[in-house]
């Protein structure tokens, strides 16, 4: 997406560190990957998102912590937190500039 597409929909850059789980609208604030072009609405889901996967790492701290060998178990979060992952760097990769697109291309993860 270009900068003239994204902001003739309504769209600003955003700037973000899939492994902070940041989402950030100055690139000077902190470190990032991927560039994207977010509306609100996308920006709240993207956020969501992020919350999600905060989510599901706080439950598989607690889980790991509680049944270390419980394997059945692990592998339901291991999904779990799959899922969101993959969830992410798909609006990353709808919204992303040219540059985010074939750098989430290149991990094959779709």
């Amino acid at each position: 997406m270009s900068k003239n597409e994204a902001e003739h929909e309504g769209r600003k850059p955003y700037y973000v560190s899939v492994q902070a789980g940041q989402i950030l609208e100055d690139p000077e604030a902190a470190a990032y990957e991927l560039e994207v072009y977010l509306n609100e609405r996308e920006h709240i889901r993207l956020r969501e998102l992020f919350d999600e996967l905060s989510s599901m790492d706080e439950a598989q701290t607690g889980h790991f912590g509680l049944n270390p060998f419980n394997m059945s178990s692990n592998a339901e979060i291991n999904e779990g937190y799959d899922d969101i992952m993959k969830r992410i760097y798909k609006k990353l990769h709808d919204y992303g500039t040219e540059t985010t697109k074939r750098h989430i291309e290149s991990m094959g993860l779709f």
